[in-house]
């Protein structure tokens, strides 16, 4: 009689386990569709929202470098592919496909940049261009430099 009750306890800790594992990989395979959302309350969407955008004129300025062969061809924060060939840029807050006119103070050579990534997160920094945007400021001999940045789109 003990062997019984032992027997159905291991056979109800076996069915258990299986049962929970199948759970968890039914899970996995949910949660690695495109596009899965596993709290969607939480995730805001822009469905009738107007879209967010920075105002026109706004200006800042600090110290701007550039980024390239390392990052070529992987995902951006927007979810773009980053090319370095782009005109584009990292800031940390301005929205996605914000334009930029960025000057550079000491030459005064001028790029015009589209925000598609998040950064810089080097301290000091305000912005990040790619190899494109930054060769065009002189950046690729100095490495960084006072910029002054106006959003115009």
């Amino acid at each position: 009689m003990i062997l019984n009750k032992r027997f159905i306890a291991i056979a109800m800790a076996a069915l258990m386990a299986m049962l929970l594992s199948s759970c968890a990989t039914g899970n996995a395979k949910i949660a690695s569709r495109q596009g899965y959302e596993r709290f969607p309350e939480k995730q805001q969407t822009t469905q009738g929202k107007k879209k967010k955008t920075a105002a026109i004129g706004t200006t800042f300025e600090g110290e701007a470098s550039y980024y390239g062969p390392g990052f070529d061809g992987k995902k951006t924060a927007s979810g773009e592919i980053f090319n370095q060939n782009d005109f584009t840029c990292a800031h940390k807050k301005l929205p996605f496909g914000t334009i930029l006119e960025v000057v550079r103070k000491d030459t005064g050579a001028k790029v015009r940049v589209r925000v598609n990534d998040r950064g810089p997160f080097a301290k000091g920094r305000v912005l990040d261009l790619s190899a494109a945007a930054g060769k065009k400021l002189g950046l690729e001999k100095v490495g960084h430099a006072k910029v002054v940045a106006t959003v115009v789109e």
